[in-house]
Formats: C-alpha cells, sequence, structure tokens
C-alpha cells in the first residue's frame, strides 16, 4: 500500500469516528428514569407507647391497648377487670360494652359486713384465685366509680399483686380515644396458687383499736378524713344508713368533695385522677404534712383509697388506710369524737354514746 492510500483511510476513519460522538442521543438514552410515586414512600410507623413502672398506678388508655397488643413486658400475663357493685347482670357498663378481654369483678369480693372492712386474708384471696390472679399478675383495672375501682386497686396491693394499674379516665377515657368496646362476656380461669401468704403488705392497713392508740400517744400521726367538710364537722353523717356524725377525736381534714358520691377535689371534670403535685397543692395550709404517718379513712373505705394510691405511686412508705372509717369508729359508744373544725378552734369533744341520732343523710 502506498503512502497516498494510506493517508486517505487514515483520514476516512477520524472523520467516521467524529461524526458518531457528534450524533444525537438516542430516544431511549432520552427517556427520564420514572419519577418514584408516593405510593411507593414508606408509611409512617406509630409511635411506640412507652413502658410505665411497676409502681406507676394510673396509665392511660393508649398504654392499656398497647398491652393488649402485645407491645409491652405486661403483655404476656395479664388482665383487664371492669368494677362494680354487685354480679355481672347488674353492670350496666359491662353489659353494654367493655374493653375488649376485660371481665367483670365484684367490688363486694373484697369487702364487707359488719363493718365493709376488706374481707379477711383467707376470703380476699379466694376471690383472687378465682379470678386466675397471682401475685406477679398484672392487674388493669377500670370503674365507673372512681372511689370504688380505687378501693379494688387498694385491696389487691394489701394482699400483695405486685403490679396493679388503673385505667386513668376509665371506659370514657377508652372512647374518646377511639377504641373499640365488645359486648361478649369474658370468663376468667381460677388458680389455686397466689404465690405469697396474703396479705403481703399487711403495713397498708390500720385497724380500729390501732387508729385510737396512736392518736392518743403518737404525734407524728395524722389520721386523715377524705369526706366533704359537712361531714368532718359533723353536719351530717354523709350516709342514709349511718344516724351519728362527727369524726374521732385528733382527726384532720384532708378534703374530698360534696359528698360520698362525688370526688371533684380528687378527679378532674373527665374523670381521670389528680396528680400529686395537684393533691400537695390541694393539701396546702391542712393540719397535716408529708412527713407525718398518714392513715387516711372515710366513711367505709372507698374515698380514702384515691390518696392512698396516689401517694403509693410516688414511693411514699408513710401510708396506710383506717378501714373501718366512720362507719365502723360511729358503733362504739366510749370511742371520743369531735364536733366542728379544730384547725379554726371551733370544735367540742364528746363521745359516741353522747352523738344525737338524726345526722343521717337525706
Amino acid at each position: 500500500m502506498n503512502k497516498r492510500l494510506f493517508a486517505l483511510m487514515t483520514a476516512f476513519i477520524i472523520a467516521a469516528t467524529v461524526l458518531v460522538g457528534c450524533a444525537p442521543k438516542t430516544d431511549v438514552a432520552e427517556t427520564p428514569a420514572p419519577a418514584e410515586t408516593p405510593s411507593e414512600t414508606p408509611a409512617e410507623e406509630p409511635a411506640k407507647v412507652e413502658a410505665v413502672d411497676v409502681r406507676k398506678v394510673f396509665v392511660t388508655p393508649e398504654w392499656v391497648k398497647s398491652v393488649i397488643d402485645g407491645e409491652q413486658a405486661e403483655s404476656d400475663n395479664y388482665i383487664i377487670l371492669e368494677a362494680s357493685w354487685g354480679p355481672v347482670a347488674d353492670s350496666p357498663d359491662y353489659n353494654t360494652g367493655h374493653i375488649p378481654g376485660a371481665v367483670h369483678v365484684d367490688i363486694a369480693s373484697i369487702e364487707g359486713e359488719p363493718y365493709w372492712n376488706i374481707k379477711t386474708p383467707e376470703e380476699v384471696e379466694k376471690a383472687i384465685l378465682d379470678l386466675g390472679i397471682t401475685k406477679d399478675k398484672v392487674v388493669i383495672l377500670y370503674g365507673s366509680d372512681v372511689s370504688g375501682t380505687a378501693r379494688v386497686a387498694y385491696a389487691y396491693l394489701w394482699a400483695g399483686v405486685e403490679n396493679v394499674k388503673v385505667l386513668d379516665g376509665s371506659l370514657g377515657a377508652w372512647s374518646a380515644a377511639g377504641y373499640d368496646l365488645e359486648k361478649t362476656p369474658n370468663q376468667p380461669t381460677p388458680v389455686t396458687d397466689f404465690g405469697a401468704v396474703v396479705p403481703v403488705n399487711p403495713q397498708y392497713w390500720t385497724s380500729i383499736e390501732d387508729a385510737a392508740k396512736r392518736l392518743e400517744e403518737d404525734p407524728n400521726f395524722k389520721l386523715v378524713s377524705i369526706r366533704s367538710y359537712n361531714e368532718f364537722i359533723g353536719e351530717t353523717s354523709g350516709y342514709s344508713y349511718i344516724d351519728k356524725a362527727g369524726e374521732p377525736k385528733g382527726a384532720v381534714w384532708g378534703k374530698a368533695g360534696s359528698d360520698p358520691y362525688h370526688m371533684e377535689d380528687y378527679t378532674h371534670e373527665d374523670g381521670t385522677y389528680i396528680t400529686m403535685d395537684e393533691m400537695k397543692a390541694l393539701w396546702e395550709g391542712l393540719d397535716f404534712t408529708l412527713e407525718n404517718d398518714l392513715a387516711f379513712y372515710c366513711g367505709t373505705g372507698w374515698r380514702a383509697s384515691i390518696p392512698f394510691l396516689i401517694m403509693y405511686e410516688n414511693g411514699y412508705e408513710n401510708i396506710s388506710m383506717y378501714d373501718g372509717g366512720w362507719y365502723q369508729w360511729q358503733m362504739n359508744n366510749n370511742l371520743p369524737v369531735q364536733l366542728g373544725d379544730p384547725a379554726k378552734g371551733d370544735v367540742v369533744y364528746t363521745t359516741v354514746g353522747e352523738l344525737s341520732n338524726d345526722k343521717a343523710a337525706k
């Protein structure tokens, strides 16, 4: 091949290469990558409900739902109880709609005559075992009566159940959160061994004898009346079945509400319980402090359970319930009584036997 022919071939190859490199992009190359559609965007995960401490009593509907859904450590061993007075047939709240899986508990299963005190350890243990409750089973309570529900929670803590919860705001809060109800009744599975000797916490209970003795001998002991002011000063007994009115001599007032069936001082309008900080504010200026040994009482033990639970939840150990309340005190004619308000210097001291019998609530 001569040099002239080689040069022409080389020039042709170079020109062809340049033309290819400058050629426009094909249609395939110009097609843009498909945009990500909204359906391919990952859905946002619902916020995880935080765990609560074993000593935490008042819990949210969101936490209870997370237990039901298997999202909490408590999910493995729990029972939900709707607490009201009487058998399940007499509980309109349970029969018209209850939290899924809930079982009815009769408040009378833990208290009874003659004083409406907590029943004997043997009776309470049997009632607990019949519900399938052991000391390490998580018990979640709710009920339309804030005091009655608290009463059952107190009794279970006294017995030795280690993890007792109360749904704050009860069924109203559950429904407001958008959760469903069911009407199908649920039956518990009884057990035979509680796992401890009942009561595990006898220190939570103060007898009438100990209350009377400590009022006389222990200046740091305060018997705190969780009753309306008219009950506290002896204007009314507060109950249709109690004829005498007054308070044990030496008792101090801890507020409550307008009558035995309304606890507006210890609850909000939506039915939730007040907090420890709110209770401290409620007690400002009253004749006791958080450093005293406090025994709460009321008429028959329901209302007094609420401040007990609030203090228990916040780690206090200097608390108990004088379970007999005014009902048992006024059955003993020799016990000392005060009429009026000692904090105001307007008080008369007498005995039960000297009281009139015309103070029953009308």
